[in-house]
C-alpha cells in the first residue's frame, strides 16, 4: 500500500535543541520498514549555515530521560558527549527572607519526585498542613523526598540492580553539544540535512505553506533553490517566521506577571566534584543559576530590563561570581516570555522559542518542547488535522499551568530590598486558577484536592507541578502563619514518627558520587 503513495514530507525549519529533537522523534515514529508503514515518510532539517546556537549551559527535568529512553541511547553514550551531569534537584536560595526569619533556613530545594517518595509524600501533606494550623512541625522538603538526600551527599541518581524503586532525575547539559550530539543521531536514523537559509515562505492560496525558497552557498556565489513539503515545523527560534510572521499567529505575552526579559551569562571553572543540583540564588532584580557541567560551570543572571540596565546586571552578577577582576567576557540574552495562541496552525508546527518561552527558573523549556512533540505524534497519527483544535487547547492550557507556577515564585517571594521584588509582590495579575490554590492554601484546604479538581478540566494535559511540587514551594517559602504560643503538647509530627531520615539515608547507601562512575 505505501509503495503507491508519495512520501509524506516534513520540513522542519532551525536546528537546535527543540529541532533535532523534533527530528529524531519524527523518525522514531515515522521512519520505518515499508512493510510497516501505511504511507512512506521524509523528513528534513533546514538549517541556516550562519545562525549559531546559544550553546548555555542547560538543565532539564525528568522528562528528558523518557526521551532518551524511547530512542534506545544510553546515559554513558550521551552524557560525556554533552559534558552532562546528573541533576536530582533545584536548590533555591535567598528567596526569601521571612522563611529565615522563622527558623525555617535561607533556602530550600525542590526535588524530583521518585518512587521511594510514595512512602513519604502523604507525611509532607500532613506536616505542611499542620504547619498551616500554627504547629511545630518539619516542613523542609529536601528532608521528605529522596532526591533531597542524594543532592545533600552529592549522590547520582544510579541504582545498583537489587534496588527496587525507580529513581527519577534530570540533567545539567552544555546545550550546543546536545544539539550536535542529536543531529548525528538524527541523520543516522535517515533524516535528510539541508543548509540552507530560507529567504520566502511560499503560500497556497488557501493560507498554509507550500515551499520555502532560499539560498545554498555555491563557492563565491549562492544558489537558489525551492523546498516543498506537506507540513512544517517552526524552529526558528523567537523570530517563529513560520508561525507568527507568515501564518501571523498572534503571541501573548506573559509581560504582565513575569516581569523578567534579559539574562547575561559567565563560565566559571569546573566543580572538582560536581553537584547534582542546579542553584538558583535570589538577586537584586531576579535570580543566577549555577550549573555545574563536566567541563565548566555554567552561570546566568535573568532579570528584568525594566528594573536593572545591562551593565548593572554583568556587575551584579560578576559580583556575585567573585569575577570583578575576571576578563572572561559576558554574553547578553534577550527573552521573549510567552505563547502564541496556537501552536499548530494549517500545515505548520512551532516548537521551542518560536512556540513560547517561560523563563527558565524550573527548566521546563525542553520538556514543553518534548511534551508537545509527542502529543503533536499522537494528534497526527493519521496525517489529519481533526486533532488540531484539541492539541492547541492541550499545550496552551500546559504552558498557563507552568506560568502559574513561576509566577507563584516572584509573588510570594517575601523580598522586599528593591523595586523590582515589591513590584512583584505587589503584583495582582494572577490567573484564577493560581488565586484559587493560593486561597486553598491560606485556608488551610487540601491542596492535593483543589489540584486534582482543576486537573479535571484540563484532562489529558494536566500540569507538570503536583501536590508535592506546590508544597515544595509553598513549604520552602514558608508561606506559614506564626507558630500557636505556647504550642499544644504532644504534637504529632510524621517526619519524627516515621523515621523518615533513617529510611531515606538507608536508601542512600545504594548510590555514590556522580565523578566515581566517569573513571574508565
Amino acid at each position: 500500500m505505501s509503495g503507491n503513495l508519495s512520501p509524506f514530507h516534513f520540513a522542519i525549519v532551525g536546528g537546535g535543541t527543540a529541532g533535532w529533537m523534533a527530528a529524531l522523534l519524527f523518525a522514531h515514529k515515522w521512519l520505518k520498514p515499508a512493510s510497516e508503514q501505511t504511507r512512506p515518510v521524509k523528513i528534513t532539517l533546514i538549517e541556516a549555515p550562519d545562525i549559531g546556537i546559544i550553546g548555555v549551559g542547560e538543565g532539564s527535568t525528568p522528562s528528558l530521560k523518557r526521551f532518551f529512553q524511547q530512542l534506545g541511547i544510553a546515559d554513558s553514550e550521551w552524557m560525556p558527549a554533552c559534558q552532562a551531569t546528573y541533576k536530582t534537584n533545584i536548590r533555591f536560595v535567598n528567596w526569601s527572607p521571612a522563611a529565615a526569619a522563622m527558623g525555617l533556613g535561607s533556602d530550600y530545594s525542590h526535588p524530583f519526585i521518585s518512587q521511594p517518595d510514595l512512602h513519604s509524600e502523604t507525611a509532607f501533606y500532613s506536616n505542611c498542613f499542620k504547619r498551616r494550623l500554627g504547629l511545630a512541625v518539619e516542613t523542609a522538603p529536601e528532608k521528605f523526598l529522596l532526591n533531597g538526600y542524594l543532592a545533600a551527599q552529592q549522590l547520582a541518581p544510579l541504582t545498583p540492580a537489587n534496588f527496587p524503586f525507580r529513581i527519577e532525575y534530570g540533567y545539567h547539559f552544555d546545550s550546543g553539544l546536545l544539539g550536535q550530539f542529536l543531529k548525528q543521531k538524527a541523520l543516522a536514523m535517515g533524516v535528510q540535512y539541508q543548509a540552507l537559509t530560507v529567504t520566502a515562505v511560499n503560500q497556497l492560496p488557501d493560507g498554509r505553506i507550500a515551499s520555502l525558497t532560499g539560498e545554498i552557498a555555491d563557492g563565491d556565489s549562492k544558489a537558489v533553490q525551492t523546498l516543498d513539503a506537506d507540513f512544517f515545523i517552526d524552529c526558528t527560534g523567537f523570530r517563529a517566521n513560520l508561525l507568527q510572521q507568515t501564518l501571523q499567529v498572534p503571541f501573548e505575552s506573559f509581560a504582565s506577571n513575569l516581569f523578567n526579559d534579559a539574562a547575561v551569562v559567565l563560565p566559571t571553572e569546573a566543580f572538582a566534584i560536581p553537584p547534582v543540583e542546579t542553584k538558583a540564588t535570589a538577586l537584586s532584580n531576579g535570580w543566577a543559576w549555577q550549573i555545574p557541567l563536566r567541563h565548566r560551570s555554567g552561570n546566568g543572571y535573568v532579570y528584568s530590563s525594566a528594573f536593572l540596565s545591562k551593565d548593572a546586571a554583568e556587575l551584579e552578577l560578576r559580583q556575585h561570581l567573585g569575577l570583578l577582576d575576571s576578563e572572561v567576557n559576558a554574553r547578553h540574552l534577550q527573552m521573549k516570555v510567552g505563547q502564541v495562541t496556537r501552536s499548530w496552525e494549517k500545515n505548520c508546527l512551532a516548537l521551542g522559542l518560536s512556540q513560547g518561552f517561560i523563563e527558565p527558573l524550573e527548566a521546563t523549556a525542553l520538556h514543553l518542547v518534548q511534551s508537545s512533540i509527542e502529543q503533536f505524534i499522537d494528534a497526527f497519527a493519521d496525517f489529519s488535522d481533526e486533532g488540531q483544535a484539541e492539541f492547541n487547547r492541550q499545550v496552551h492550557q500546559r504552558f498557563e499551568a507552568v506560568r502559574d507556577y513561576i509566577v507563584a515564585h516572584y509573588k510570594l517571594s517575601s523580598r522586599s530590598d528593591s523595586h523590582y521584588w515589591r513590584a512583584n509582590s505587589s503584583n495582582m495579575q494572577l490567573s484564577e486558577s493560581l488565586r484559587q490554590i493560593l486561597d486553598v492554601w491560606f485556608r488551610q484546604g487540601d491542596l492535593a484536592q483543589e489540584l486534582s479538581r482543576q486537573a479535571q478540566g484540563r484532562q489529558p494535559s494536566g500540569s507538570h507541578f503536583g501536590a508535592t511540587s506546590w508544597h515544595c514551594l509553598l513549604a520552602g517559602y514558608g508561606v506559614f502563619p506564626p507558630l500557636r504560643q505556647p504550642q499544644p503538647a504532644n504534637v504529632s509530627d510524621a517526619f519524627t514518627e516515621l523515621e523518615l531520615a533513617a529510611f531515606f539515608n538507608g536508601c542512600s547507601l545504594n548510590f555514590q558520587p556522580q565523578h566515581l562512575l566517569w573513571r574508565d
